[in-house]
């Protein structure tokens, strides 16, 4: 890459604040998927009291959207590869909106499933979109970092829009006000995108659509940097995409341990955030206080992410996110031996959260720096669209086990086996960073 290529002035200047508000965006809308996704959590008890469904069932229920989020992922995150991320988040948005609205008006467990399924698909796309770029806006020195931020983003909106959902679950007592809630604020999200957010240099580079030149001029002039007088020659001739791509020599294992880690990982992380409120409430504080435990919950994934991303200007991403791992295993099957309290319960949600979500905060990192641009939206989204799988594996598999009887004990403790298992697939990883091209 040639020195007077904007992709390397990029990277190795310091970052204009354009570049900072276009990551602090897009972190705002991770923070935004993470209450969406965690929206029928918190709406959860009130389900299932006023419909009368099992656990079993409400696994189901709560694994809706993380299958959406697969698919969204694999599909809609190759689909920013080809025509843009800006679009794809824009689209995601849309899908989220409605699917957040559709959610609050339904009568039935079907419907309700139908229509997570649905929001997922903008969850699942927009995290392979937004991934990217952070990636490609940062400088080589604080990629890292933003990537570890963003990621951070997550559970901030889960606390955030979880203690307002709280409260609106105890000033109304319906639990159709979450959704109503997320719909509205989702779809003021969509002209911020419009009117801050340009698409990124990197895929403009790569993809050359036309008038590519007079949009890379614009951003690099608003970010106080000097027009270019003609396209940089392409790095390589462009090719179609395949995901055989992912599984090409050099490239095969990389994919397939990072979709193991992070599948395994998913399993045990959405565990704990989607079972929490139930659990506590069966306990028999009311819903209002079982949702307050998953906001200490994300108040320590907060932490966590913040904590690994400062930590990643001295120490290697893959070491930190292993050791937070297996710090994390321990953690989830200590939430069930026998804590009763409020406080108790707060506090080991959150040391659970801490070390769980660090870990997903730095395997993004990871995942991000596996591929270069032209399958970078498109590689995330296989690692987390497959590794979704795991996440909508973990409810459904606790609650089989709750409803045959298991108790939270042995429960806790078989689904903590997931995250350790994930910290030994990334171990494997022959990793080796590539350059954000």
């Amino acid at each position: 890459m040639s020195e007077l290529d904007p992709r390397a002035i990029i990277a190795r200047e310091p970052m204009h604040f354009r570049q900072v508000i276009a990551i602090g965006i897009a972190t705002a809308l991770n923070a935004l998927d993470g209450f969406d996704v965690l929206s029928i959590s918190f709406a959860a008890p009130g389900i299932a009291r006023d419909w009368g469904i099992d656990r079993a069932a409400l696994g189901l229920v709560l694994s809706m959207e993380l299958i959406g989020m697969g698919i969204g992922a694999l599909i809609l995150g190759a689909m920013a590869d080809r025509i843009g991320r800006r679009p794809t988040i824009l689209s995601c948005l849309v899908i989220m909106a409605a699917g957040m609205f559709l959610a609050s008006t339904a009568q039935n467990v079907t419907i309700l499933s139908a229509y997570r399924l649905f929001t997922g698909l903008g969850i699942g796309g927009m995290l392979a979109a937004t991934n990217a770029i952070v990636a490609e806006c940062s400088n080589a020195r604080r990629r890292n970092l933003a990537v570890a931020i963003m990621a951070g983003g997550y559970p901030v909106g889960a606390i955030i829009g979880g203690s307002i959902a709280s409260l609106l679950l105890a000033s109304t007592g319906r639990w159709q006000t979450v959704f109503e809630f997320g719909a509205i604020l989702t779809a003021c999200f969509i002209p911020i995108v419009l009117w801050l957010v340009p698409e990124t240099i990197a895929f403009l580079l790569h993809k050359r659509p036309a008038g590519a030149l007079e949009k890379i001029n614009r951003t690099m002039v608003r970010q106080g940097r000097a027009p270019l007088d003609a396209l940089p020659p392409r790095d390589e001739a462009p090719q179609r995409f395949s995901f055989g791509q992912f599984f090409a020599p050099g490239m095969a294992s990389v994919t397939l341990l990072l979709i193991l880690a992070y599948f395994a990982h998913m399993m045990t992380f959405y565990f704990l955030v989607k079972w929490i409120p139930k659990i506590v409430t069966d306990m028999g504080y009311p819903p209002a206080l079982a949702g307050s435990v998953l906001v200490w919950a994300n108040v320590g994934s907060a932490t966590g992410c913040l904590v690994l991303s400062l930590m990643t200007q001295k120490v290697g991403v893959r070491p930190l996110v292993i050791g937070a791992m297996i710090c994390g295993a321990v953690a989830v099957a200590v939430f069930g031996q026998g804590f009763s309290t409020l406080a108790s319960l707060g506090v080991i949600a959150c040391i659970g959260g801490f070390f769980t979500n660090a870990a997903t905060a730095g395997l993004y990192a990871v995942i991000a720096q596996s591929f270069p641009a032209a399958l970078r939206a498109g590689g995330t989204g296989l690692v987390i669209g497959v590794g979704r799988a795991g996440a909508a594996l973990g409810p459904i598999v606790a609650g089989l086990l709750f409803a045959s009887g298991t108790p939270l004990s042995l429960v806790a403790l078989l689904m903590a086996g997931g995250t350790l298992v994930g910290g030994i697939a990334l171990a494997l990883v022959r990793y080796r960073e590539n350059a954000i091209a």
